[in-house]
């Protein structure tokens, strides 16, 4: 039997279905965790035939183009962020201030966040996902420019404020873009990929930190902070516009169909709960990388590149647990492998935390690392599906800098338990790390999967599926 393609790429192309012939070997791809059982290939579009027979289109070249913008506008980001925890006691010092006074910069830039998902989120919903983000990484690569000529730590904690307001747009605004974007039985994986994004980003700053801060100083590292902008060309030119949003009514250009306050008012419960659930993601995170390389650097007095060799391995394991969990998540569900990696979490905190030798330190912090981005590969997608149709872009994205809020006073509080401790940071460490870890397994312990992995996004389109 033979059925027109409805997709442009497609028009005026047959696509063979029932009781076609199977493809030759050598262009069979079983991609099962990508939504495809099996497939052809015709041109720049993936068709694929599923189980039941019925043909499905995966991947064509918009959709991965949309995901290198949605994962590298979240790495780019995360990358800035970063270049101050590797450069926070070198900062410190020539501004003439204490590290726990310069944690306070960590502080606001958490803090501002969900300033910067207020913003940018409704103009997402109103305009679109695409010129939102790319206005948004114009804006946040030229702040941390601006924060290289800081000329003391008011004027750069000034820089870092109105920085996390930027930084707070491209969550929630990326995240929508891509996971409209893809195919929905992909969803999974690419909420792996996607949250890899952030230690992708600390992998970057790691490598740069290493090979470039004694020949450029911790204001060279912000300086390069302004390549994110390459992207945002990128995006303007080669990404499209997501298919969910165009199919809402978008091109008119009316207000988002859910409103905040509206959305808030008829989804509070499950706002509660994931604001909280949220505030530990993000202590659970922030707390384990945040004074880690500090860590390294001030109690065990290891080089540089020590350092960064160290945060490079744990990045990638980091990059490498986000997109297993976040596949698992597909078949197993969200809630379950969130617990599972949560859990496998508390046993790295020892080796992790309290070993004395760099390649113990460094495989502590691989474990710990591969468990905790593991469990944050699932979250893009679980958060979007908890969320309804027309506020996806605004509200996953404020619930998540809501947590940020929250777990803002994180590096302060764990350096002032250094300080009090003859700045020994591996307690401070071990105690956040094992408490949010134990508060994530027990919030997903009473919460159900909202819907079904392969389950369509509401309001979402066959476009995006």
């Amino acid at each position: 039997m033979l059925r027109r393609a409805t997709h442009p790429l497609l028009r005026a192309r047959e696509v063979s279905t029932v009781g076609s012939l199977p493809p030759p070997a050598s262009v069979l791809s079983v991609k099962e965790g990508l939504g495809i059982s099996t497939n052809t290939i015709k041109g720049d579009v993936v068709v694929a035939e599923t189980i039941s027979g019925s043909s499905v289109e995966a991947w064509t070249s918009s959709q991965r183009r949309t995901l290198f913008a949605g994962v590298g506008s979240w790495a780019l980001d995360a990358f800035d962020y970063f270049v101050l925890v590797f450069v926070l006691s070198t900062m410190a010092k020539d501004l003439g201030v204490s590290i726990v006074t310069a944690t306070i910069a960590i502080t606001f830039t958490l803090l501002m966040r969900p300033v910067g998902a207020l913003i940018f989120g409704p103009l997402a919903e109103k305009f679109g996902r695409k010129p939102i983000l790319t206005i948004n990484i114009v804006v946040f690569a030229v702040i941390e420019l601006a924060s290289a000529g800081a000329p003391n730590f008011v004027v750069f904690l000034i820089l870092r404020i109105v920085y996390g307001i930027a930084m707070g747009g491209i969550w929630g605004v990326s995240s929508a873009l891509t996971l409209e974007s893809v195919p929905q039985r992909a969803r999974g994986v690419v909420s792996g990929l996607f949250q890899a994004g952030y230690p992708l980003g600390y992998l970057l700053a790691s490598i740069v930190f290493g090979l470039f801060i004694h020949s450029i100083g911790w204001r060279g590292m912000f300086a390069v902070g302004v390549l994110p902008i390459l992207l945002a060309a990128f995006i303007y030119f080669k990404v499209d516009e997501s298919p969910a949003w165009t199919a809402t009514g978008g091109t008119e250009r009316v207000k988002p169909k859910i409103g905040l306050g509206r959305a808030i008012a008829t989804n509070w419960p499950i706002l509660i709960f994931a604001v909280v659930l949220m505030a530990a993601f993000n202590y659970f995170s922030h707390g384990t990388q945040d004074l880690y390389p500090t860590f390294l650097l001030v109690q065990h007095g290891f080089a540089p590149g020590v350092v960064s060799i160290i945060a490079i391995c744990y990045n990638i394991a980091a990059i490498v647990g986000g997109i297993i969990a976040g596949t698992l998540s597909q078949r197993f569900g969200r809630k379950r492998i969130i617990i599972i990696f949560a859990a496998l979490a508390l046993p790295c905190i020892p080796l992790w935390a309290f070993a004395t030798s760099s390649l113990a330190l460094g495989i502590g912090a691989f474990l710990m690392q591969l468990m905790v981005q593991g469990a944050w590969g699932v979250i893009p997608t679980y958060l979007h599906e908890l969320m309804p149709a027309g506020s996806r872009a605004i509200l996953p994205g404020f619930i998540y800098q809501l947590g940020n809020v929250i777990a803002s006073p994180n590096a302060t509080i764990q350096a002032l338990i250094a300080k009090a401790n003859g700045n020994s940071y591996n307690w401070a460490l071990a105690i956040v790390a094992g408490t949010v870890a134990v508060v994530i397994i027990v919030l997903m312990s009473f919460k159900r999967d909202q819907r079904k992995p392969n389950q369509l996004l509401p309001g979402a389109t066959a476009s995006a599926s």
